[in-house]
């Protein structure tokens, strides 16, 4: 037998590798997720945050990471930590031979400490509360913790304590004499976020927000970016909002400076600006503190500048004035002559570097979402960076944004397995002839000769975008896994394009966003022949719920099913339902008793006459944003009218589907609902 019949048959007896199959939401909830990147002292490393859901357990599980950055030529990633419960949070002590990181393995959320050459982690504090947040101090003698203490208490076991005592009692009732009473999805109960110093070696932990009746990080999304220890290691720079009565209708997010003692109350440094003042961080050199502000008190997606403060004299100047773009996060270049940023982009959010001396922006990274940026050794920058076929994994760039590569893979096997559908931004003419942008999504194994059904999806916020990102709740890919074409609208009110198109959504909610999305789809079908115009579902989430609703009133006859997710039905009572009052006064422009036409002009219960589509909705019990009376009333109401309709309730969720379990039956029965009216 020769040579080449042998091989040959060698070669048929080697099973074919699988071919890669269409993406699905399960592909999805399986995928590793990367977070929480840190650059280590020299900027050789970074430790970073990969989180694993484990579907048995109905939760994701996060371990930490550490890879090089190339100086070395060493970037292999190496885990670092292999607990069953979670660690994050990793950030470097001032020598770089370790890292502190938050952990539950004791029972409690607290701070520990791991060599990164090898070792056991050792527990760094024994509180008697969670630590929701920390920071290191520069000299790494300190902790600054977050801790959620009741204020007038004079110990931190005092805390735990009156918890017990108040679970023993037979009466359960809860007292309340100002709002909020309840936020995001949690009932108040008197305990407030303080920052606390602690010293590493052990000692008694400090309250440097003694006495004051405000949270600090913010709640519920704020974290370890709202504070930081000064230069000079002895003060605490924190944003809190301190408004007494006022906090559920006011955005007036302040910093104070207090000294890691407590023998001073905080003073407040942004007494003049009646807006949001957020995330401190100070220079190299530790003479110019950078933060982010708003201008306009009461608007929650104002455009973030980034402020310049000379310390400790306090001269302030607005470093993006002249620059269109809401900044996010900010990090100093070694030299300090530069802040680097990243921003939404039309569409895309890239890093650009911000000139510390005139405030110009040049733009280092194009298409996709890139995100947390920071120096690394020899001249880069490390950044994380996703797109719509893209989960997030580490690049580094040289710092003028040449010569970009990949440093993680962390789901290169996941990834190999999947096939994506290709995507495309276009343009087209929207209220009064603007440019307004929109993505494509094709289905994965797409034949340009077929006709395929469209999921036309709207974005939440109203302030949001829908845009280059590869997302965990909305991803369009998943509805192109399943055959549907997704195409996504950035109307009037999308954030990255400007300031002026992200105010002209407020006070016009059922307006200009709602032509926009009605010329948005008559493109597409005009540029995309492939979308069958008959077989069309519209599906949207918090905002884009209520655009359901809206759409199911004033656009009758324009898609053969809708999906509404913890959407608005009466706007009216919407806003006395809610929480953030700052919220429907600044979109609405007022309360209902003085502005009652704010409230009534786009608001959906008006139209319910009209309605006639089949629509699945769902709701979480633990919303308090939206309340679970307005996802039930829109399902009465489908019902009394006999309009096919569905009702999906999750007890436990907030406005989002956070359990793997629940995301799974999400899409489960949001894909069934879609097929069953686009696929007879």
């Amino acid at each position: 037998m020769s040579l080449s019949l042998l091989a040959a048959l060698a070669l048929s007896a080697t099973p074919a590798p699988a071919r890669p199959q269409p993406f699905t939401h399960h592909d999805m909830i399986s995928l590793r997720r990367l977070s929480s990147p840190s650059v280590s002292p020299d900027g050789k490393q970074v430790a970073y945050v990969l989180r694993t859901t484990d579907m048995e357990a109905n939760r994701g599980r996060t371990d930490l990471w550490l890879v090089g950055v190339g100086v070395d030529g060493n970037a292999a990633p190496r885990q670092l930590t292999s607990h069953p419960d979670a660690d994050s949070e990793p950030t470097w002590a001032p020598d770089g031979k370790s890292l502190f990181f938050l952990s539950s393995r004791g029972g409690s959320s607290q701070v520990w400490r791991l060599a990164v050459d090898g070792g056991e982690a050792v527990q760094v504090t024994k509180l008697p509360l969670d630590v929701g947040a920390f920071r290191v101090s520069p000299d790494g003698t300190r902790l600054a913790v977050a801790l959620e203490v009741f204020p007038d208490c004079p110990t931190l076991e005092c805390t735990p304590q009156r918890e017990e005592e108040r679970s023993k009692r037979k009466a359960t009732g809860r007292t309340y004499d100002k709002l909020f009473a309840r936020h995001w999805d949690t009932w108040k109960d008197g305990r407030r976020s303080h920052v606390f110093v602690v010293p590493v070696a052990g000692g008694a932990p400090v309250d440097v927000m003694k006495g004051m009746d405000a949270d600090s990080p913010s709640k519920p999304f704020g974290g370890a970016e709202e504070f930081t220890f000064t230069p000079d290691n002895k003060s605490i720079v924190f944003a809190a909002r301190d408004v007494g009565r006022a906090e559920a209708w006011s955005t007036d997010l302040d910093l104070f400076v207090a000294p890691i003692d407590g023998k001073a109350k905080p003073r407040k440094l942004t007494e003049k600006n009646r807006a949001t003042d957020t995330s401190p961080v100070f220079s190299p050199d530790g003479k110019t503190l950078a933060y982010l502000a708003m201008s306009r008190p009461g608007f929650e997606a104002d455009r973030y500048r980034v402020i310049l403060r000379t310390w400790p004299g306090g001269q302030e100047r607005v470093l993006t004035q002249d620059w269109d773009r809401s900044v996010g996060s900010l990090a100093w270049s070694a030299d300090g002559k530069t802040l680097f940023a990243s921003a939404g982009h039309v569409g895309q959010q890239p890093v650009f570097a911000l000139d510390v001396a005139t405030g110009k922006p040049t733009q280092l990274t194009k298409d996709g979402a890139a995100g947390a940026p920071q120096p690394a050794a020899g001249g880069r920058l490390v950044y994380v960076y996703d797109d719509l076929d893209s989960p997030a994994d580490l690049h580094v760039m040289n710092v003028d944004g040449s010569a970009s590569r990949q440093l993680t893979q962390v789901n290169q096997d996941a990834l190999a397995r999947i096939r994506f559908g290709a995507f495309e931004q276009f343009s087209f003419p929207g209220w009064n002839n603007e440019t307004v942008h929109a993505y494509v999504v094709k289905p994965v194994n797409f034949d340009p000769k077929k006709k395929y059904p469209l999921a036309f999806l709207i974005h939440g916020g109203p302030q949001g975008s829908f845009g280059n990102h590869f997302h965990y709740r909305w991803n369009p890919q998943v509805y192109a896994g399943r055959g549907y074409v997704a195409v996504m609208v950035d109307f009037h009110g999308s954030t990255g394009y400007g300031q002026a198109f992200t105010d002209s959504i407020s006070d016009d909610w059922g307006g200009k966003p709602f032509e926009d999305l009605q010329k948005g789809l008559a493109a597409a079908l005009k540029r995309y022949g492939f979308i069958n115009k008959d077989k069309m579902c519209a599906l949207g989430a918090s905002y884009g719920g209520y655009m359901i609703n809206w759409i199911a009133g004033n656009w009758p006859d324009g898609f053969k099913c809708l999906v509404n997710h913890d959407g608005i039905l009466d706007e009216r009572m919407g806003y006395f339902d809610t929480e953030e009052l700052w919220f429907p006064e600044w979109e609405h422009k007022g309360t209902p008793w003085e502005n009652p036409e704010g409230y009534s002009k786009h608001n959906p219960i008006e139209h319910v006459a009209k309605w006639k589509t089949p629509m699945m909705v769902i709701h979480g019990g633990q919303d308090f944003r939206v309340v679970e009376t307005q996802g039930l009333g829109t399902f009465t109401a489908l019902q009394r009218k006999g309009i096919p309709s569905k009702l999906l309730y999750f007890p436990e969720e907030n406005h989002w589907v956070l359990r793997p379990a629940n995301s799974v039956q999400w899409h489960d029965e949001v894909l069934g609902w879609l097929d069953q009216w686009t696929r007879k």
